[in-house]
């Protein structure tokens, strides 16, 4: 009887490793946190191909934003955790805990890679009276609640970014939301915003065909993909202290999902990563690559919370103290 359910043990561990090498067995969904058009889809479908072509299997993309990245993490949370569902998403989980949005993070999630780290840039419409920062800040304390903002929701890159500037400049306009990046670059370029702060990556190509013009890269230094346009620091010298800062973008699982798994994904994701054709679209987009995963891309995310999480705190526009969550303060 012992031999018998020794020999059955054998034969169950035996069939469990054949299924799990056979992953993936079916075509994965991949689901997007923001809108088409913005920096987090560019970048997702950007990648695709390429771990794709390792895998052997399709990966079926779909956008799902809302929530500044809260619906497609409660999504791919709540599906089950066999690889099947991977969610491609940027910070914003890890700003969701303080700005009461969700009760979870990326805590919840494996890192199976960071493609990416990107700057911020001030973008207005092509035709638009600023010419500088400067310009567009002064107008906006001369017309306080009159000059509108394209926002993608709290804790989006442009929420955070018109946090620091309201810190060091006391602007006061009037935000307009939208589903990611890239329409609210379109909104720009209609006239149904008048400026955004958005990813580098969501408005170079509009910037270099003329159709939106960057007033300053959130950085402290100029970028390469855009080598004109002045950081912010020139002219507001005190954004410095908030620097460097910027999104990142990447691909997660759940974090019960089965190691072999994990191993698979991040195997097919560092090799697409590092294609040439994906890392030369990178570096014209002004991203930084990065390509990390597990634990080094853990240390990262951990230390990027803390330093985005008390800022909003400091500033005032964290619901919730950071504290209360065992954030450690920078």
């Amino acid at each position: 009887m012992i031999a018998r359910k020794l020999l059955g043990a054998v034969a169950l561990g035996l069939i469990t490793t054949v299924a799990s090498a056979a992953y993936p067995e079916r075509d994965i969904t991949g689901t997007i946190m923001w809108g088409a058009g913005g920096a987090m889809d560019v970048v997702s479908r950007a990648v695709q191909p390429h771990a794709e072509a390792v895998l052997g299997k399709k990966i079926v993309m779909v956008n799902k934003p809302g929530g500044t990245g809260a619906i497609s993490t409660n999504f791919v949370n709540n599906a089950p955790a066999d690889g099947y569902n991977i969610l491609f998403g940027a910070e914003n989980p890890q700003l969701h805990k303080v700005l009461g949005l969700a009760e979870f993070d990326y805590d919840k999630f494996f890192p199976v890679t960071i493609f990416a780290r990107s700057v911020g840039v001030v973008v207005v419409k092509a035709d638009a009276p600023w010419k500088t920062m400067t310009e567009l800040v002064e107008d906006a304390k001369k017309r306080p609640s009159k000059i509108k903002m394209a926002m993608t929701g709290p804790g989006g890159l442009p929420h955070t970014v018109a946090s620091m500037l309201g810190a060091v400049t006391k602007l006061n306009t009037v935000s307009v939301p939208f589903d990611g990046e890239g329409p609210a670059v379109t909104a720009v370029m209609g006239g149904h915003a008048d400026f955004a702060p958005v990813g580098v990556g969501a408005a170079t190509e509009s910037i270099k065909a003329g159709r939106v013009r960057a007033l300053a890269v959130v950085n402290t230094e100029p970028v390469d993909s855009l080598p004109n346009v002045p950081p912010i620091t020139k002219e507001y010298p005190d954004f410095g202290k908030f620097l460097p800062w910027g999104p990142f973008y990447g691909v997660f699982v759940r974090k019960d999902t089965p190691d072999d798994i994990k191993a698979a994904l991040v195997k097919a994701f560092k090799t697409a990563t590092d294609n040439p054709q994906f890392k030369q679209l990178m570096a014209d987009r002004g991203n930084i690559m990065m390509n990390i995963s597990g634990a080094e891309a853990e240390a990262f995310m951990t230390k990027w919370q803390s330093v985005t999480s008390w800022l909003l705190h400091d500033v005032g526009a964290a619901k919730i103290s950071p504290e209360k969550f065992g954030i450690p303060k920078p």
